[in-house]
């Protein structure tokens, strides 16, 4: 084989600013899903990354990449189908993007190709690495290298918490306190937005059972138990999730009056008028909420769901990982650009503008104010997936939760779920 021509590293550049990714004429761009790189007779490698806030930037990366060196030339592709193309035997080169459990069957079924052997793969945290293991896997390979981990936990507004001398809740009941004197005082405590049922899942869902039960290890009991889930199983949904939702029901009554109608544009416009001291979403309604130009200032705490403040957790999520395909056209110059991204430089410019926590051992740590608060339980490995993101598609529950933000018994509720799973699992 041809030796391939090295690149450099990257040069210095004054970082790129989250509103200007975020641009309106980045993303207009960013249609296509091509770059304009000709590079005569050069190997094409297509990069897969369709996160929709980071097309400009990994549009910048590929472009720069493409003028560092000559041995290939990379196409940004963000339309292209993956489960089809995989059916194809065409998927892209490389790809940057979400690993969840719809991702996690292409790895489990030997699609993904085998990493282990790149230095990148050595430089990731082992309880980083692991949360991919969290997913059904191939057995012997390390098919995805996380690239950045997003955490989430309540948004509060400090202001208002100071103008209430109120104290960030590290318990259960420290946590009805500080939304009693909210409410007491006039102020709406929790800004829901449960027209939206995916903020739901993830907020109240996620982090009600992500802060009382062992995600993990209840979704390899309940895959081990199959269909034989329900009320007398070790575990079942009715079993093991009705303490953390009958919490979620006590905290509704702390909520927008008119949380039932509202959604998540209305949650962030609420947060940024310092309507609410609360709200149960991740770092990407901070960027949101810093459209409105306030002068608000937020931080960011676990929710407390037991009385030991040794259990305060966070969720997080891998926001982007990196793969390359077994049938990839050009294996080694998807290596070559795997490589790039993982430059520390870029990864941690990556992180910093998207509020992401680095993945690798050496990653440096956070610096926004509002995220910061959570460096900490990052560090020490304090958090969790979360447990909506487990359940399969087929099963539909969100609007399952919905209801239950709604008014439903949340025991009536989980007895349907252990039902689906249990049908599920006999399918399968």
């Amino acid at each position: 084989m041809a030796p391939r021509t090295p690149f450099p590293p990257p040069p210095s550049r004054t970082p790129l600013s989250r509103r200007r990714l975020l641009g309106a004429a980045g993303l207009a761009a960013a249609a296509g899903t091509g770059l304009s790189a000709c590079g005569g007779d050069r190997p094409s490698v297509t990069l897969y990354q369709s996160k929709p806030e980071a097309i400009p930037h990994f549009r910048q990366l590929v472009a720069d990449f493409n003028g560092e060196q000559s041995g290939y030339r990379y196409v940004h592709d963000i339309a292209t189908n993956l489960s089809a193309s995989f059916v194809r035997a065409s998927p892209p080169d490389i790809a940057c993007q979400n690993y969840n459990l719809e991702m996690a069957r292409f790895m489990e079924r030997g699609a993904l190709s085998d990493l282990a052997d790149m230095p990148s793969a050595d430089t990731i945290r082992p309880d980083v690495l692991d949360l991919v293991d969290w997913y059904p896997g191939y057995e012997g390979r390390t098919s995805v290298i996380p690239y950045s981990v997003t955490a989430a936990s309540v948004i509060y507004n400090q202001q208002i918490f100071a103008e209430h001398d109120l104290e960030v809740p590290t318990t259960w009941e420290q946590l009805l306190e500080v939304c009693r004197t909210l409410q007491d005082a006039g102020v709406t405590p929790i800004y829901g937005t449960f027209a939206d049922a995916w903020t739901i899942t993830q907020g109240l869902f996620d982090y009600s059972v992500g802060g009382m039960v062992d995600v993990r290890g209840f979704y390899d009991a309940m895959h081990e138990i199959g269909t034989d889930v329900g009320p007398d199983s070790e575990v079942s949904f009715q079993r093991t999730f009705l303490e953390p939702l009958t919490r979620v029901v006590e905290l509704l009554p702390f909520h927008n009056e008119d949380a039932a109608s509202r959604g998540y544009g209305d949650g962030n416009t609420a947060m940024a008028r310092g309507e609410a001291a609360m709200y149960l979403q991740g770092p990407w309604a901070i960027a949101e909420i810093d459209r409105a130009e306030t002068d608000v200032e937020l931080a960011t705490f676990p929710l407390p769901m037991t009385d030991d403040p040794a259990d305060l957790r966070i969720r997080v999520n891998i926001d982007l990982s990196l793969w390359i395909p077994e049938t990839a056209a050009e294996p080694e110059g998807a290596r070559d650009l795997l490589t790039y991204f993982m430059t520390p430089e870029l990864q941690n410019e990556y992180n910093e503008a998207f509020l992401a926590f680095g993945t690798t051992n050496d990653a440096p740590p956070v610096e926004d104010p509002r995220i910061a608060s959570m460096q900490p339980y990052y560090d020490e490995g304090a958090f969790y997936m979360g447990p909506s993101q487990f359940i399969p598609r087929t099963i539909t529950y969100e609007n399952y939760l919905q209801s239950i933000a709604y008014g439903a018994d949340p025991e009536t509720i989980l007895a349907r779920m252990d039902d689906d799973w249990a049908r599920l699992a006999y399918r399968q």
